[in-house]
C-alpha cells in the first residue's frame, strides 16, 4: 500500500476548484445569514448560544474519538474560562482540558499557527493521560504510527503515518503552508478549501501519539475562523459525530492520493450542514425569546420551570418530546396537577401535543415566534 505522504508529489494537494466554487459561495452567504440572525437575540442569549455551541463541539469532538465527557461539567468549565462564573466541583481533567483548548481556539483564532499552539492544546487535552509518553510535543517512538481496527490476529490497517523521525520537518512544512494560505498570506485559499486541506494534511502527518483527531478538527475551525475574520461558532464536530462512519470512510478514501476533490466536496458539504445546524440554534433562541415574551405573566411557577427546562434541552429537546412523567419529575407536581398544567400550556399555545394516553408527548411551540 502506498500512502499519500509516500508519493513524490506530497504534500501538493490538488482539486477541481470549479466543483468547489459554488460551495464556497454558499458558505459565505450562510455566514452572512448567521451574523444577521444573531442580531435578533439579546446579549445574554448570545452568551448562552456561545457556551452551548462550544460545549457541544467539545463533547462531540471527544466522542468521535470514543471519549465520553459530562456536558454539564464542560459547560461549567467553559463559563469559568470565559469569566462567566466559578467552575463547579468535580470537573475532570479531560473536561477542563478540552474546555481550555476550545477557549484558546475562540480567543486566539487570528494568531498565526505555531508548534507551541498545538503543543499547548495537546498538553491541556492529555494532561491526565498516563499511557501517553510525550504530552505537549510530537511523537518520538520508533514503531509505526498506524490507524487499525479488528483483533490482533486479523488487523485492518486503515492508514500508516510518516515515521516519527520525519514529523518535525513535516510539521514545519505544514505550519508554513497553514500560515501562507491564510487571508493576507502569500498564497491565500478560499475558506472551505483551506480548512478541508488543513484537516486532511494534519491527520495524515498524525504528529502526536494521541489527540490528532481533536486537534485536527480544531485546526479546521481555526482556519474557518481566520477566513471569516471572527470565531466561527460552526457546529462542525457536532455534525461530524452524527455521521461518524461517513467521516472516517471519507478520510480513508482520501489518504492515498494528493488529488482530493472528493474529500474537499465531502468536507465542504459537512461544514455547510454544520452552518445550517448553527443557524437553527440561533433561530431557536429567537423563538425562545418571542415565546417567553408572549407567555410573560400567564404561567404559574411550575409551568415556567418546565418551559425553562425544555429550552435548556436545546434543539433536540427531550427525546420524543416531554411526557407527563418528565413534567412531574421537573416540577414535583402530582399527576392530576401535571395533567392540568400541561393542558393549560397547550391551550395557551406554549406547547403542542402529539399522541394519546401513555404515548402523549408535548413539544415547545416555537412556531409561535412567527406570529404577531
Amino acid at each position: 500500500m502506498t500512502w499519500n505522504w509516500q508519493r513524490p508529489d506530497w504534500p501538493y494537494f490538488t482539486c477541481d476548484s470549479g466543483v468547489l466554487d459554488p460551495l464556497e459561495q454558499r458558505f459565505l452567504l450562510q455566514s452572512g445569514e448567521f451574523i444577521g440572525a444573531c442580531k435578533h437575540i439579546d446579549a445574554d442569549d448570545q452568551e448562552a448560544l456561545k457556551i452551548e455551541v462550544i460545549s457541544d463541539e467539545a463533547v462531540k469532538t471527544s466522542e468521535i474519538e470514543g471519549k465520553i465527557l459530562n456536558r454539564d461539567s464542560v459547560q461549567s468549565s467553559l463559563r469559568h474560562q470565559f469569566g462567566l462564573g466559578t467552575e463547579r466541583p468535580g470537573v475532570k481533567p479531560a473536561e477542563r482540558g478540552i474546555s481550555m483548548m476550545m477557549v484558546n481556539l475562540y480567543h486566539g483564532f487570528a494568531t498565526p499557527l505555531t508548534d507551541q499552539t498545538m503543543f499547548d492544546w495537546h498538553g491541556t487535552l492529555l494532561r491526565d493521560e498516563k499511557s501517553v509518553a510525550v504530552i505537549g510535543g510530537y511523537r518520538t517512538h520508533a514503531q509505526a504510527m498506524q490507524i487499525v481496527s479488528g483483533p490482533d490476529y486479523k488487523r485492518t490497517v486503515h492508514f500508516e503515518a510518516p515515521p516519527s523521525a520525519r514529523v518535525p520537518d513535516e510539521m514545519k512544512r505544514f505550519i508554513t503552508w497553514f500560515n501562507d494560505t491564510a487571508p493576507g498570506g502569500k498564497s491565500p485559499l478560499p475558506a472551505l478549501t483551506r480548512a478541508g486541506i488543513a484537516h486532511l494534511y494534519f491527520v495524515c502527518i498524525h504528529p502526536f501519539e494521541d489527540g490528532n483527531g481533536r486537534i485536527g478538527r480544531a485546526l479546521a475551525e481555526k482556519s474557518l475562523a481566520q477566513n471569516l475574520g471572527r470565531p466561527s461558532l460552526i457546529a462542525l464536530a457536532y455534525t461530524i459525530e452524527r455521521k461518524r462512519k461517513d467521516y472516517y470512510a471519507a478520510l480513508e478514501r482520501n489518504n492515498k492520493e494528493v488529488a482530493i476533490t472528493n474529500w474537499l466536496t465531502y468536507f465542504a458539504n459537512t461544514v455547510l450542514e454544520a452552518q445550517t445546524n448553527t443557524v437553527k440554534r440561533v433561530e431557536f433562541y429567537v423563538a425562545k425569546a418571542k415565546l417567553c415574551e408572549r407567555m410573560r405573566g400567564k404561567l404559574n411557577e411550575r409551568q415556567e420551570k418546565a418551559i425553562a427546562r425544555m429550552f435548556r434541552e436545546g434543539l433536540d429537546g427531550f427525546k420524543g418530546g416531554l411526557s407527563a412523567e418528565n413534567y412531574i419529575a421537573i416540577t414535583e407536581a402530582s399527576r392530576a396537577t401535571a395533567t392540568r398544567d400541561l393542558q393549560d400550556l397547550v391551550e395557551k399555545g406554549a406547547l403542542t401535543k402529539t399522541g394519546e394516553l401513555r404515548h402523549t408527548r408535548y413539544h415547545l411551540n416555537t412556531a409561535i415566534a412567527g406570529q404577531k
